[in-house]
Formats: structure tokens, C-alpha cells, sequence
């Protein structure tokens, strides 16, 4: 495997902040590295660039730069160089990050905040064609697979076939658009990517999901890096970030239809992707706070790491983690919320159809129709289907139903779905579905089409 790290090769050793007058308007220049369309750093990036927030609470003083990139990669190599002061990236580039700055002093940073993670490694799939004959990770033996090397998508992909014993497949370095086209036109048979990859191709029909990483049972996260030095100078701006990482966080969480629509307008994505992951019960659970389950994550994290590049010297993670800032700007409720792992942003309200209130997150779901600016809740994935069945499956706008095991929350008519008795279970693969199977034999496929049918009839939920 070619190493891995070549493209973090900028290491000048810079001096002094980037700060300083913007433009010659004699304010002090903040820039901000994220990535628009990894969504999971929407409020550290693309939704928080949109609201406002950072430069309302910084005022006239500072002028903001926000600079796009598609990975961590170039985010930390800027920050090396001392040119960019905040960054959002995932765990995998985070540990780059962390090992790449730790030796210079004006570049040192610190994870000081988390955008939104996922507890058992949703974020991070292996897509095939819609026509591949893969059903397992085992089918990729010999096979082209794409991955943007070092990122969260390649982690989850190499724990992935370590843990089902499968060698044999090259991984191919491309950036997640490049490999996206060469998925779809053959020069490479599967596809490891991040959010909101892999919800996109499946959306638009061009893959098929094959590895849902809720499999792997490792959290994975995506979080916010400031350069030490900077923040040491200025510390009203770490302030002012962090809170408005909040705001954005808790517009997330009021106004969801109305981010997902934001963030489409901004990336070019579908908004119906990227409440996939954002919306309530989403793949992504956004909370800033740094759990402990993180922090034990990435320490697990590292030694794969080493293993994929040579040039990986380690991360003292406990140096790189500081909640200082944030507990200052979160305020008394920061030890309360960071020992919580609830989504702060569940499903919701009265099923229309089967009745009473939607309240466990393990089966809740939920229907976007043409045309409505809100969404409806489901108890149930079978109330969901009778819902549909109801409405019109040319109504329906997006259906999203969790997991039957993991809870990943995913496209309706895109799940593999099972009946039985009266009660239709939604997955995201066919490996998951068949290993449910495995202990469940009285459980039958079913197509989609056919449990609209069934569950328009009635029985139990």
C-alpha cells in the first residue's frame, strides 16, 4: 500500500499566527479550514458559515476567511504551515493532524470540540454497483477498492476486513468525487468512503450498500482542532467559535428540514441525503461535547494507523484532547451532557396511521412527502410502510427506517427487508439481513414493493 501521508509532505515550521489585518482593512483575520460536504461537520463548516454565527459573535474586530477543502488532509497541511487557525476533520485525520503538528510549537493544536459522531461507526460504508455480485466484504478478495487514504472511510475499511479475515484487496488513493466516478464507470469495484458519500450513491442509484460500519461497533466521530499558539492568542476567538458551534448545533436540532435544505444549497447535495445523516434520529448524533467513548475510540484508532503508514509515528491522545475551552463556553451543564449518549435530536410525535406517540429510537422512522415542509414520524418501520402504501409511493419525497440490529438509520427502498409474521424488518445489507436470519429462520425476504402491499392490509406492528 502506498503510503499514505505523502500528501501532509508540507512541514515549514511556522513561526506566528496567521492572524493579522485582512485586506488592509485593519481587522484580524480568522481562517477556518472545513469540508462543505462532509456533513457530519456541518456545524463547524457549511451550516455554521451560512447562519452567521462566528462573525456575529466576533463582531467588527475579526474578519473570517472560511476555506473549503474535500478532506482533513490539506486542512492539516495548512495548519502545519501555520495558515489556517480552525479545522473540522474525522478521527483518522484528526490522529494525522495531532501527529504532524505535535513537534512544532507554533503548529501544535488540540481537539477542543466534537461536531457529531456515531457510537458504532455509521458514518463510514463500503458501497459496490447496483449489479455487483458481492454480498460480503469476503466477495472483495482481489479487488479495486477506493478509498481516500488516511481518512475515516480507509480506517473503517481496514479494521473492517482485518476482522473478517479477508486479504487481497488493493486500495486505490483517490479523492472521494474521483473515486465516486471511477465506482461507477468500473475502474474499481467497491467504494470506502465517509458521510455523505455513500448515502449519495445509493440515493442517486449508482451503489449499493455492501458494509454498513455500524458492524464494527467503533465509534467514529468528526471534531474541531485549533492551533494551541493561536488560541493562547486568541482566546476570544475560541470562545466565539465553540459558542457559535453551539448555536449552530441547537439550530440543528430546532430547525432540521431547514439545515438539510441550507446545507443542499450550499454543498449541491441532496437535501433528502443529507437528512439521511442529520436529521432527527440520523446517522450522525451531533453533540460538541468530548465523551470518553471518543477519546477510547481514537486511542484504538492508532494502532491501525500505524499499520497503514510507516510515517505514523503515534499520538499521545490525552496531550491532544483538552475540554478547557469548551467547558468555559458550554458552561455548568458540560459534565451532565458529556456522560449522556442519547441523541439530543430523536423522533418524535403521533403516528398517524398506527397511533400513540413514537418514542423508541430503535424502530422510530420517519416520511418526507412532495411538497410538505414537514416531516411525519412512524412507530415503527411496518407503520412506516402502511404509511406510504397510503400516501402514494410517488408522494413520498424520502422514507428513512433504522436498522433492525444496528439502528443505522437508512433509505427505505433502498433497505433489504425481511417479514416476519406480521412485522417488516428493515437493513441496511444483505449480510446483515442474512445474519438475522442466521437466528431468526422463521423470518422470509421480502421486496420492498411487495411489503407496501403487505403492510397496507394491517396486522401487527
Amino acid at each position: 500500500m502506498r503510503v499514505f501521508l505523502a500528501a501532509l509532505a508540507l512541514l515549514a515550521a511556522a513561526g506566528c499566527s496567521v492572524a493579522g489585518a485582512a485586506g488592509g482593512t485593519g481587522k484580524i483575520k480568522v481562517v477556518i479550514g472545513y469540508q462543505s460536504k462532509t456533513i457530519n461537520t456541518v456545524t463547524a463548516g457549511t451550516l455554521l458559515r451560512s447562519l452567521g454565527y462566528l462573525e456575529q459573535r466576533l463582531g467588527d474586530r475579526y474578519a473570517v476567511e472560511w476555506q473549503d477543502y474535500d478532506t482533513g488532509a490539506p486542512i492539516t497541511a495548512k495548519m502545519v504551515a501555520g495558515k489556517i487557525d480552525i479545522g473540522s476533520m474525522g478521527d483518522y485525520p484528526l490522529l494525522i493532524n495531532a501527529a504532524r503538528t505535535q513537534a512544532i510549537p507554533a503548529a501544535r493544536t488540540e481537539l477542543i470540540s466534537i461536531t457529531g459522531y456515531n457510537l458504532r461507526g455509521g458514518l463510514n460504508m463500503v458501497v459496490v454497483p447496483p449489479a455487483s455480485k458481492a454480498r460480503t466484504l469476503a466477495d472483495l478478495k482481489g479487488a479495486k477498492v477506493s478509498a481516500s487514504v488516511g481518512s475515516a472511510g480507509h480506517g473503517t475499511l481496514v479494521q473492517a476486513v482485518e476482522r473478517a479475515g479477508v486479504t487481497g484487496i488493493e486500495v486505490v488513493n483517490h479523492q472521494p468525487a474521483v473515486g465516486a466516478s471511477q465506482l461507477e464507470s468500473g475502474g474499481v469495484q467497491a467504494y470506502a468512503q465517509f458521510v455523505a458519500w455513500p448515502g449519495l450513491l445509493v440515493f442517486q442509484d449508482k451503489g449499493r450498500l455492501l458494509y454498513d460500519g455500524s458492524a464494527l461497533d467503533v465509534p467514529t466521530f468528526h471534531g474541531v482542532v485549533v492551533r494551541r499558539a493561536y488560541a493562547g492568542e486568541h482566546p476570544d476567538v475560541v470562545d466565539a467559535f465553540l459558542k457559535a458551534q453551539l448555536d449552530a448545533t441547537r439550530y440543528l436540532h430546532e430547525h432540521p428540514l431547514a439545515a438539510a435544505e441550507s446545507v443542499a444549497r450550499s454543498t449541491g447535495l441532496p437535501a433528502e441525503v443529507v437528512y439521511l445523516y442529520n436529521g432527527p434520529g440520523g446517522i450522525s448524533t451531533f453533540d460538541v461535547t468530548l465523551k470518553p467513548q471518543l477519546k477510547a475510540a481514537h486511542e484504538h484508532d492508532v494502532p491501525y494507523l500505524k499499520r497503514i503508514g510507516t510515517d505514523f509515528p503515534g499520538v499521545d491522545v490525552s496531550a491532544f484532547v483538552n475540554d478547557s475551552y469548551l467547558r468555559r463556553a458550554y458552561g455548568p451543564a458540560y459534565d451532565q451532557d458529556v456522560a449522556t449518549t442519547a441523541n439530543p435530536a430523536p423522533i418524535t410525535g403521533t403516528d398517524p396511521v398506527c397511533g400513540g406517540q413514537v418514542s423508541d429510537p430503535g424502530t422510530a422512522s420517519e416520511l418526507w412527502l412532495d411538497g410538505a415542509d414537514t416531516t411525519r414520524p412512524a412507530a415503527t418501520p411496518t407503520c412506516l410502510l402502511r404509511q406510504i402504501a397510503a400516501a402514494g409511493p410517488a408522494a413520498v419525497r424520502a422514507a428513512y427506517v433504522p436498522d433492525t440490529v444496528t439502528g443505522t438509520r437508512w433509505f427505505a427502498d433502498h433497505a433489504v427487508w425481511l417479514r416476519e409474521g406480521a412485522r417488516f424488518l428493515p437493513f441496511t445489507t444483505q449480510d446483515g439481513a442474512d445474519a438475522y436470519r442466521g437466528e431468526h429462520p422463521e423470518a422470509e425476504p421480502i421486496t420492498y414493493e411487495a411489503a407496501l402491499k403487505a403492510a397496507a392490509k394491517g396486522g401487527d406492528t
